[in-house]
């Protein structure tokens, strides 16, 4: 149900309402006035020696009405923005924040340690709407033009960065080039890394190091951190960032639009369509 409207008790319409009332009535006052002058008045006084085209200007002062009009204004002006609307009356943008923040609160309290099975469904959800439409329904990256998933996550997917690079992500560090490491050692390092960095490190990922660390965290966010390559935590922080591609930029969802739940979620989902 609406609240029914009520002028007294709404400060904003109150205050527009009066602030129209007293430009009128300033304005008729002083419109007379000059009226009235330019029936009655007669030219004198010094001139100030320019002259455009033989019309030349009087040293006449600042007209009273028109000073005390722009020194309210100011006055008018600064008491509006620090006593009145906006910071001290209603805001739709902020109604809006309260809003959202009590709707993420609830969400994320009905769902608190939601199952796997919650999650790749409520990530699916999220996927079709918010990446589908370039990553495509399958995630196959609708023939290039989008990051396919049909790797992501995987070995293959490490060697295929490997190969042809990695751009876009935004790290200080800058874009991954193509070719640090070839054949078996190429291999080598995205067997590694896909296992979590678990087992022996091979010599080859020294091409690695420079710029993602010995530990492969990279270097406390100058590059990706390898570590969590393949988990639902890389997938939110590539969420987090954004990433430049071929077709645009896919944006950062770092702005509330989704939940650290719903992030995860999608996480989940992408990873599984590495999977099929």
């Amino acid at each position: 149900m609406f609240e029914k409207f009520n002028l007294s008790t709404d400060d904003v319409n109150q205050l527009g309402l009066l602030g129209a009332l007293l430009i009128v009535l300033i304005s008729a006052v002083i419109i007379g006035k000059y009226i009235k002058q330019m029936k009655t008045d007669t030219s004198s006084g010094d001139l100030t020696g320019e002259d455009w085209d033989g019309i030349g200007e009087y040293r006449n002062p600042i007209p009273v009405g028109w000073a005390l009009a722009w020194l309210g204004t100011v006055v008018w002006a600064m008491w509006y923005f620090l006593l009145g609307y906006p910071l001290n009356a209603f805001s739709q943008i902020g109604q809006y924040n309260e809003e959202v923040a009590a709707s993420n609160a609830r969400f994320e309290s009905k769902w608190k340690d939601p199952s796997k099975e919650t999650l790749m469904n409520m990530g699916e959800g999220i996927y079709l709407v918010q990446c589908a439409p370039c990553h495509g329904i399958e995630g196959d990256g609708i023939d290039g033009k989008a990051t396919g998933f049909d790797r992501w996550g995987t070995a293959a997917g490490v060697l295929d960065a490997i190969n042809n690079g990695s751009k876009g992500l935004g790290y200080p560090m800058g874009d991954m080039p193509a070719g640090l490491a070839s054949g078996d050692d190429a291999k080598a390092i995205a067997a590694y890394v896909a296992s979590g960095m678990k087992g022996q490190k091979p010599a080859s990922f020294s091409a690695c190091s420079s710029c993602h660390g010995e530990d492969g965290k990279g270097l406390g966010g100058q590059s990706p951190d390898l570590t969590i390559y393949g988990t639902p935590t890389f997938v939110t922080e590539i969420l987090n960032r954004g990433k430049l591609g071929s077709i645009g930029d896919m944006p950062k969802f770092n702005d509330g639009r989704l939940t650290d739940m719903q992030k995860e979620a999608v996480g989940h989902y992408i990873l599984s369509l590495g999977e099929k």
